[in-house]
């Protein structure tokens, strides 16, 4: 059950981890951004890593400093701090995540803080749950909160036809628990972020 609307709403941010060529995360988290939109609890945003094109971590300063000499930087900054809560989309790459997202993460350190996130995450018979339990302890690392419910896609190219993610009922059921938990952890967080709690 989708939680009430508040009086701002939170922003939730949906990241596409993998940038190859032929990539189907895309698909996923086009499926997964607009399932979110209809939460009653966010506004639904993407970003694609691929698009975003951070180079391999160029900035000068400690990014806990906040001392940004790099456009990307900024921008990549102002992103992440207007966000609420975080979807991550990531296939499994040799037991672990993409590359590109571990850099994304490292460019910044204030602006992850006590902010929940939670994953999306595919691949063949193990559908990426092994990257997802890497990633866990990255985000922690970063003060986010990762949340229990995921979203684990298995033999994903079975799901995806003409460029487009199909999900089942499963994959529904599973995405409206991660969003609830998402907008119920969220809105506790953001009071903690403010200083009301």
């Amino acid at each position: 059950m989708a939680s009430q609307p508040s009086a701002t709403p939170m922003i939730l941010t949906t990241v596409v981890a993998s940038t190859r060529p032929g990539r189907v995360g895309r698909s996923v988290a086009d499926w997964f951004t607009a399932r979110a939109a209809e939460h009653d609890g966010f506004e639904s945003h993407l970003v694609d890593l691929r698009e975003l094109a951070l180079p391999f971590y160029d900035e000068p300063h400690p990014p806990a400093l906040r001392q940004y000499t790099k456009s990307h930087t900024v921008e990549w900054s102002r992103i992440v701090d207007a966000s609420d809560a975080f979807v991550f989309v990531t296939p499994e790459y040799n037991g672990g995540f993409p590359a590109p997202l571990k850099n994304a993460w490292d460019y910044l350190a204030v602006e992850w803080q006590h902010k929940p996130a939670a994953f999306v995450s595919y691949g063949g018979v193990s559908a990426g749950t092994r990257a997802v339990q890497m990633a866990k302890q990255v985000v922690a690392n970063l003060r986010m909160l990762p949340i229990g419910p995921t979203v684990s896609i298995p033999f994903v190219n079975e799901v995806v036809a003409d460029g487009v993610f199909r999900p089942g009922k499963i994959h529904e059921t599973a995405a409206e628990q991660v969003l609830d938990e998402l907008a119920r952890t969220a809105g506790v967080m953001r009071g903690l972020r403010g200083g009301t709690y």
